[in-house]
């Protein structure tokens, strides 16, 4: 098994709602996220808390939790939960984004792009020497 990057894996809680016709949701989840791609590791914490180890550069949360929905499963909207939701989403959306994997990022070759724009011609320039510009 090849060495997993601690800075990419998460591990996070999913809370279900409890009033369900499955009591034990969280169970019923584990069978279905092992062996999605993404996915290290899911063992329900309780019938409902599952916690999912997954690496981010794969998968992330919120994909994780839409398949879930999507196939039925009732996550916890009380406000703590939307909150610490909300900020899983952000956080890792952020990261990935910094590695250049939601698709919206720039090109690898932005310095290319940046060399280009400092030689162009137009009214960001600051004449004045290095020095004076430092000047405090």
């Amino acid at each position: 098994m090849q060495q997993e990057n601690s800075e990419f894996v998460k591990i996070r809680d999913v809370t279900f709602c409890a009033l369900n016709p499955d009591p034990k949701q969280a169970h019923t989840a584990t069978l279905l996220l092992t062996g999605m791609e993404g996915i290290i590791d899911a063992h329900p914490q309780h019938d409902t808390v599952l916690q999912v180890r997954y690496d981010v550069t794969l998968t992330t949360l919120r994909a994780i939790e839409e398949v879930l929905i999507e196939v039925g499963f009732h996550l916890a909207s009380n406000l703590m939960s939307k909150l610490k939701r909300a900020l899983y989403y952000y956080t890792e959306d952020t990261q990935r984004a910094n590695l250049g994997l939601d698709g919206h990022a720039a090109p690898k070759d932005v310095k290319v792009y940046i060399k280009r724009y400092e030689q162009l011609r137009h009214g960001c320039r600051d004449d004045r020497p290095e020095h004076w510009r430092n000047y405090l």
